[in-house]
């Protein structure tokens, strides 16, 4: 929300900001009403500060790698922010100051308003106080705001990757599929039309509807149905098929292609290159809570199997990568490549803790 509208974010910040330094100056003044008026009138240089720190040093200097720059830069603004403190409460805060406790005590002094302007520049013990007190809350929201920018590149590095991963899927999936039409045009297989808008189908999904972050859980389901349904017409009774999908999930989300590269691995790895008697058995249970996959198939013989070890689980690489990125500490995901099969279980908790 508050990054969709960045203004709202400035003036939540210096909200804070203005709420946290009032507090102090009303407890040293012993009076709210004249902290507050303090800050409105201190609020600007601290905000001149701020911004020339995260706008315009650590932009041009610090995030290019120029350290020495940023430091003496840095020290610069420092020395100037800390003049201007000093200018503004001579000439304004500290006359204010003493006209409020000369209002409430005709007998109040102040040593320092019997000095002369330059005088009262040139003191060194309030221009370290100047520093000091410029610097207090605004290198705690300096720290917030690089570490906000820090989240947010984050987060862009971590979507750029998940693009990435899932944009990676569509030519491996489109690649299988034309692979699977050429097997069926090569015999002239009767149910080659019916195969083509199924998998044009899924491919609108995997291409159009995907692009989103999550689809509902039921939906994906639908589409792995689909799939199943599509390579039980290829194979039909040569293939023994178990299927086994229970959906309790209602309208729970989940991000997609987690589930379809696991089963498509299955028919690509087991039934396609089986010769004699694959088999595949899918069970899957859907609740809003989690999702349980478990998944085993048949395998070839060694020599075959093994022949495209360097491309044989590309889906499977992709969803494991994904998982810890979309799902960290929140999914379970193992295959065993046993002699005569391979199994794949995967539990994704769909609700945070």
């Amino acid at each position: 929300m508050l990054r969709d509208y960045p203004i709202f974010k400035h003036l939540l910040y210096w909200l804070i900001a203005f709420s946290l330094l009032t507090f102090i100056y009303g407890t040293a003044f012993d009076s709210f009403n004249l902290g507050t008026k303090v800050i409105l009138i201190l609020l600007p240089v601290h905000m001149c500060y701020f911004y020339l720190i995260t706008y315009f040093i650590l932009p041009r200097f610090f995030f290019r790698g120029r350290y020495i720059q940023a430091f003496f830069a840095v020290l610069a603004t420092m020395i100037f922010i800390a003049t201007l403190y000093r200018v503004t409460e001579v000439f304004i805060s500290d006359p204010y100051i003493y006209k409020f406790y000369k209002a409430q005590d005709a007998n109040f002094t102040w040593s320092k308003m019997n000095h002369s302007l330059w005088e009262q520049l040139n003191n060194r013990f309030d221009f370290v106080n100047a520093i000091e007190r410029s610097n207090s809350v605004i290198w705690i929201c300096v720290t917030l705001r690089m570490f906000i920018m820090w989240q947010e590149r984050k987060q862009a590095a971590l979507q750029a990757e998940l693009n990435f991963l899932k944009a990676q899927l569509h030519p491996h999936f489109l690649f299988n599929a034309l692979n699977n039409l050429y097997a069926l045009s090569l015999d002239n297989a009767p149910q080659t039309p019916e195969i083509i808008l199924g998998i044009s189908n899924i491919l609108r999904y995997v291409l159009y509807e995907c692009s989103a972050d999550k689809v509902l859980l039921k939906r994906d389901l639908e589409v792995l149905n689909d799939y199943i349904r599509l390579e039980k017409l290829r194979y039909e009774e040569r293939l023994e098929l178990n299927v086994n999908i229970r959906n309790n999930a209602g309208d729970q989300e989940i991000s997609p292609l987690l589930m379809l590269p696991l089963v498509e691995n299955a028919f690509k790895h087991g039934a396609a290159e089986t010769v004699d008697a694959p088999w595949i058995n899918i069970e899957i249970y859907a609740s809003s809570v989690d999702l349980i996959v478990k998944i085993s198939n048949s395998k070839p013989e060694q020599a075959v199997a093994y022949q495209k070890r360097s491309n044989a689980h590309i889906g499977m690489t992709n969803v494991e990568k994904r998982l810890k990125l979309l799902y960290p500490e929140m999914h379970t995901f193992k295959w065993y490549d046993e002699e005569d099969c391979f199994i794949t279980e995967l539990k994704v908790q769909l609700i945070k803790p």
